[in-house]
């Protein structure tokens, strides 16, 4: 996201959240130790690279079709998608979708799409489960809180109360739901961390499952694997998110030092060393924002680097 009000903007238009997806399926062990000059890479999609579609909002806004074969040629193979409302992902019935993607050699492994603050029913919940069994996604990420939500301990308590009935919806479904971060909930509110002392320490782990996104948890001054240490099994989904720069903790969703994956700053490799305490499946790619307004360009660097530096 390019500053709050645009993402704001844009849950408010599709009626989703949005936001990064990679899945490391194997290890190409033939390539380990080797310098990356040596390391050559025939097929990206042999390492279950993907995509959150956030990334290209404005591409998938105007071409859909055009815009996936464009991601499945540069390499992706699974997806994160981030438009889902009156029961259609980007306009498209959900069988339509699966369809367009897989035909592209692509699958759709999540979706953000967000439960209002104020409470869903329970017809509601189903039918955004059922939608996402039909477009053939293994999980469901609540991606956002807007700032007005956001201020009271009370409010974020019925907020997790809500969505554990929802993940119980969606686990009869056969769909995770879960929690995407930013940095916000990292902050103090009325002397409480939210993410701490609401959200890890009230949502059903056995319905629910964190997607940390690495790029806010740093901003926020957290050290994702001391997280993980201290919470292991919880973190399923990975949003893998570079930086530029390293700053002071802050907990304003308002930043534009996103960068392609391996050229910045955060060091993946030692995250995913710790993938397994975290209980990591699966991880999303993502960059919100561009320098040169040029995503796709962006997509490209990310999956040359992860082929070559990162995932080798």
């Amino acid at each position: 996201m390019k500053t709050k009000q645009s993402r704001r903007e844009f849950l408010r238009l599709s009626g989703t959240g949005a936001l990064g997806a990679i899945v490391i399926l194997k290890n190409n062990w033939e390539t380990v130790g080797k310098p990356t000059s040596e390391v050559t890479v025939a097929d990206p999609k042999t390492f279950g690279i993907g995509l959150q579609l956030y990334t290209i909002r404005d591409a998938m806004g105007k071409d859909v079709p055009g815009s996936l074969k464009m991601v499945s040629d540069i390499g992706y193979k699974y997806l994160e998608l981030a438009s889902y409302e009156n029961g259609k992902f980007y306009g498209y019935l959900p069988g339509d979708f699966k369809k367009m993607a897989n035909d592209l050699g692509m699958e759709i492994i999540s979706s953000h799409a967000g439960v209002n603050p104020k409470g869903i029913t329970s017809d509601e919940a189903k039918k955004m489960a059922e939608d996402h069994a039909k477009v053939g996604a293994k999980y469901c990420m609540q991606p956002y809180i807007a700032d007005e939500d956001r201020k009271s301990i009370a409010g974020f308590q019925k907020m997790v109360a809500d969505w554990n009935k929802v993940g119980r919806i969606m686990k009869d479904n056969g769909i995770q739901f879960g929690y995407h971060n930013h940095n916000f909930e990292f902050g103090t509110v009325e002397g409480k961390v939210p993410y701490f002392d609401v959200f890890l320490a009230e949502m059903d782990k056995d319905l629910m499952t964190m997607e940390i996104d690495l790029f806010w948890a740093t901003k926020a001054g957290i050290n994702p694997i001391e997280l993980f240490k201290k919470y292991p099994g919880r973190f399923k989904l990975f949003h893998m998110k570079d930086m530029y720069t390293k700053e002071a903790p802050f907990f304003k969703t308002q930043s534009s030092d996103f960068a392609p994956v391996g050229d910045g700053l955060i060091n993946f490799r030692e995250i995913l060393a710790a993938k397994n305490i975290a209980g990591m499946k699966y991880m999303f790619v993502e960059q919100d924002s561009t320098k040169d307004g040029k995503p796709f360009d962006a997509i490209k660097t990310s999956i040359t680097n992860l082929t070559t530096k990162i995932l080798v």
